[in-house]
């Protein structure tokens, strides 16, 4: 199971950097445009529409059906699965036909702001897009189908060919027909679940017609509902910033949108191999009642987070311009569309640490079987940041944005904090706050040295050379002053990085 674990992590890592090169691709050929944020709002739409069912399928679905496996054998299985996909099939069709009924008036509310033609070409690309929401929900309940057959590489891979496709789709459309974007993405959508085929075939499922609603799925569907509400709070703030964005400028939503995905990015590589090896310690440990020991393990998991998203977040502010033009700045990514992504980085890249610490304090909620609490939170966290989105935007614009989503993160971080310390006891902040400022104190160290050398760098090598030079040499300066300061969760750290790299190499 380690081994199959971490496959996964790397598998997920190596997804990550192929779907934010398909964002490097899609920048490169079209820039902050009328065009990519068309196609962003088209894209972005079946997604959150059905984001509320797939989240609550993809979370019960596997228990109701071990559940049923268990007590009335595998035939019962089957046929509940089939009911699932016939009933999801179902609320495809009627969302499809919504959409394809109101499209404009639903563009409209994902981006009020766009002007007659952006909205003749959203419209045009959602309809095309909306019809892999077929496949986006059977895709749902066949991933956590071959889950539960131990089935875990196969619903990872799916990513790649999704990814390569998108960006074959990306550079064809810029050479013949722009709707070859559209049709291209839901070309590769669609195989993303029909990928999946043959592994389910294999696995012995057979579909039948039946649509009979009975206890199992009435009960499924009821589990559902707090899911499908906190999914919501999430897609309603998507929402909001795509809406006013798309009022501020024409490529606002790109600028945002690119500005995120890379924040996203970075939060994908680096905590998901914390959360990857906490939550099981953390699971285990709440069912054996050992609060004392999982107070442990918290503690050093959001110390290892901060450890790596804190000097991220020093060096993302002081060379967001320069990091952006290193990533984004060539074909159509031009000088406006530079400075209006740096800007969303910049902001973005406050919230960094409370993002990642906010997710592993959300891993011990779900630990203690309270998902109740996390949605509250959220809903907070919604209604603050649609104050906030209205508010900064009027005086920063795209950045106001990016600004509210980050002070919303940081909230929502410290609520976390209080409610789970009345839920489990005192959590050790004050020793985890001094150690967070010894990180920040490297860490700016660490900015100043980087700064310092690419200023000088630069007048003998090219910016871009320049700026990876000052991002290594400040990593190598940050992990040797962190390393004398003798931070007891980091030396932890390092000998379990040790012990699993000699169990590795035994393994070898």
């Amino acid at each position: 199971m380690k081994k199959v674990a971490i496959v996964l992590v790397i598998i997920t890592i190596a997804s990550k950097f192929f779907g934010f090169f398909r964002e490097i691709t899609l920048s490169y050929f079209y820039g902050v445009s009328s065009e990519s944020d068309a196609y962003i709002t088209a894209l972005t739409i079946p997604s959150v529409i059905f984001a509320f069912v797939g989240a609550g399928l993809a979370t019960t679905f596997i228990p109701i059906h071990n559940s049923v496996l268990t007590e009335k054998g595998t035939n019962a299985a089957n046929a509940f699965t089939s009911k699932v996909v016939n009933i999801i099939t179902g609320i495809s069709t009627a969302i499809i036909f919504l959409i394809f009924i109101f499209t404009k008036e639903i563009v409209r509310l994902f981006a009020y702001g766009f002007d007659n033609e952006t909205m003749s070409l959203a419209v045009q690309f959602t309809r095309i897009i909306s019809l892999s929401i077929y496949f986006i929900g059977i895709g749902y309940v066949f991933k956590s189908l071959l889950q539960i057959k131990n089935n875990f590489v196969i619903p990872a891979i799916v990513g790649f060919p999704y990814n390569f496709i998108v960006i074959i789709s990306i550079i064809a459309s810029t050479n013949w027909d722009i709707l070859i974007l559209p049709l291209g993405t839901f070309i590769a959508m669609s195989l993303e679940t029909i990928f999946l085929f043959p592994s389910i075939i294999k696995s012995g499922y057979k579909h039948r017609l039946d649509f009979k609603i009975d206890d199992d799925i009435k009960k499924m569907f009821f589990l559902s509902i707090p899911v499908i509400l906190g999914t919501s709070v999430n897609q309603v703030n998507k929402l909001v910033d795509r809406t006013l964005a798309s009022q501020i400028s024409v490529g606002g939503i790109s600028a945002l949108n690119y500005a995120s995905r890379l924040n996203n990015f970075v939060q994908g590589v680096f905590v998901v191999s914390v959360v990857a090896v906490m939550y099981p310690a953390i699971s285990k440990l709440a069912a054996e009642n050992n609060i004392k020991e999982l107070k442990k393990v918290l503690s050093e998991s959001i110390i290892g987070v901060t450890l790596l998203l804190v000097p991220l977040t020093v060096g993302a502010m002081i060379f967001s311009r320069e990091i952006v033009v290193l990533l984004f700045g060539r074909g159509a990514f031009d000088q406006t569309a530079i400075d209006m992504t740096s800007v969303s980085l910049f902001y973005y890249s406050i919230g960094m640490p409370a993002f990642g610490i906010r997710d592993v304090l959300a891993r011990v909620f779900y630990s203690v079987k309270d998902t109740k609490t996390p949605t509250i939170n959220a809903g907070i966290g919604m209604a603050l940041n649609i104050i906030l989105n209205i508010i900064l935007s009027q005086y920063l614009g795209i950045g106001g944005l990016a600004l509210a989503t980050s002070i919303v993160g940081i909230f929502i971080t410290i609520l976390m904090f209080a409610t789970l310390r009345r839920k489990i006891g005192p959590l050790g902040i004050k020793s985890m706050g001094l150690k967070f400022l010894k990180i920040l104190a490297a860490s700016l160290i660490m900015g100043f040295i980087a700064y310092i050398s690419y200023e000088y760098i630069k007048n003998f090598l090219s910016p871009n050379i320049s700026i990876v030079i000052s991002i290594i040499g400040g990593a190598l300066i940050y992990f040797v002053i962190i390393y004398f300061m003798k931070i007891d969760d980091v030396d932890v750290l390092v000998n379990q990085f040790k012990r699993k790299l000699a169990e590795r190499k035994k393994a070898i």
